[in-house]
């Protein structure tokens, strides 16, 4: 009975304190999720395991559905990534590809999820779940983000349907977080309009008392970036042939913008939502944000080359 429930849920990994250290004492996978744990990622000093997610020809099918459990245990920390851009193919006869992931953080542990952002092709169809179990001494980091499509091949928010679901539960099932992005083909008006210039998608969710300094900068830096761009916005009633020339319907929009908001009792948690036109921008946004992270996992989210 043990193997057939691991078999349906097709990954987990388990993170322990063996001998002082956090160590994989449990991993399994089979297709289409691979999952590998690379023996070294960054400081020899850190005490961080790396879990690493792949699929099985470089994308998701239509129709897959990818499940993974994860268990960080009291005092540990790990980081869960990926290679790549995880891309989702067409879809087949109107299937739906799924990904569900659900993980368990311990007391005094620490889980970063930090992968490259979801690209989905042209009438692809595609749903997220993510379920995170926590304590109030339990630190946790998600990053969840998503691009418009194949910029190279033209395609500008062309897939049919795109879901995104995170929720967090504090001490068994107190709702600490609930929060759900829906980009419809079917609903009003598309995507691209909606959107207009911006091209990515992108949330942040810091929470628990380790990442309380890097909260609060955060939403420092955030405030700051923000008041400058205001400030910077062309006065389209004093314009100059030195600005850019900008759409009929208002000012030219910053490049990135982003927000900030607290949740939880006594401010545990704070999310921050990004747009951005170019996916280089939001790679640099958390490059810079999230270094501080370097000191936990042995390496800094996302400046691994090639990122």
């Amino acid at each position: 009975m043990e193997g057939e429930e691991e078999e349906r849920k097709k990954g987990r990994a388990v993170v322990e304190m063996v001998g002082g250290k956090s160590t994989v004492t449990r991993c399994f996978s089979c297709y289409p999720l691979k999952l590998i744990f690379p023996n070294k990622v960054g400081s020899s000093k850190s005490d961080a395991v790396w879990i690493y997610a792949l699929s099985y020809g470089g994308g998701i099918v239509s129709g897959d559905q990818i499940s993974l459990e994860i268990s960080v245990g009291d005092g540990c920390t790990a980081a869960l990534t990926t290679q790549a851009s995880t891309k989702v193919y067409k879809s087949v006869d109107s299937k739906c590809s799924e990904q569900f992931l659900e993980a368990r953080v311990g007391r005094n542990a620490l889980l970063a999820v930090i992968p490259d952002p979801v690209t989905c092709f042209s009438t692809a169809r595609y749903s997220q779940m993510q379920l995170f179990r926590v304590h109030s001494d339990s630190n946790l980091v998600i990053v969840d983000w998503v691009t418009s499509g194949r910029h190279e091949s033209g395609e500008r928010w062309e897939f049919d349907r795109y879901k995104s679901t995170n929720h967090i539960y504090l001490d068994g099932d107190q709702p600490l977080f609930l929060d759900s992005v829906l980009l419809d083909k079917g609903c009003g008006a598309s995507v691209a309009e909606l959107m207009q210039e911006y091209q990515v998608m992108a949330m942040v969710i810091i929470s628990g008392p380790k990442l309380k300094d890097l909260r609060c900068q955060l939403q420092e830096e955030v405030k700051q970036m923000m008041s400058r761009h205001l400030r910077s916005s062309p006065d389209t009633t004093n314009r100059s042939h030195h600005v850019r020339s900008e759409p009929r319907h208002g000012p030219t929009r910053p490049l990135l913008i982003a927000s900030c908001s607290t949740f939880g009792p006594q401010a545990l948690g704070m999310v921050v939502r990004v747009a951005a036109v170019m996916t280089e921008s939001v790679y640099m946004f958390l490059r810079q944000h999230l270094a501080a992270l370097k000191p936990f996992l042995g390496a800094s989210p996302y400046c691994q080359a090639g990122r």
